[in-house]
């Protein structure tokens, strides 16, 4: 089903309208359950097909400056991808930095993060 969606899909460059419509269909056909699994596959056909989609986890707006570097990320990461799409969020729980997610692997770049790698670095995340 998700390389059905996703074929039919690669035009449409706006992720939420896409949920949207995928999000009916399995109202529809009753099977809302699946709505999670279905979207990460069809992100992925879509990326395999050069529609890569991220989003940028923020706790606040991202400035210019941000923007570009992100977009520059993204054509590195994906040279060959047609075209490439990604739109913020803002998270509370995300006490400072970035975290850009990606159909299969996300740069995480946040305060969480560099501290759980310092602690797991330093032996401080280990039970004595």
């Amino acid at each position: 089903m998700a390389e059905v969606i996703g074929a039919k899909t690669l035009k449409i460059n706006d992720t939420r309208s896409l949920a949207k419509e995928i999000a009916a269909f399995l109202l529809v056909e009753h099977r809302t359950s699946e709505l999670d699994s279905l979207l990460r596959d069809i992100v992925q056909y879509r990326a395999d097909h050069g529609v890569v989609e991220a989003v940028a986890v923020s706790v606040e707006g991202l400035d210019d400056a941000v923007k570009k570097d992100i977009r520059n990320f993204l054509h590195n990461e994906f040279p060959k991808a047609k075209t490439l799409a990604w739109h913020d969020k803002l998270d509370p729980d995300v006490v400072g930095g970035l975290k850009v997610e990606l159909p299969n692997e996300q740069l995480d770049i946040t305060t969480r993060a560099k501290l759980d790698t310092f602690k797991r670095l330093t032996g401080a995340g280990q039970e004595l």
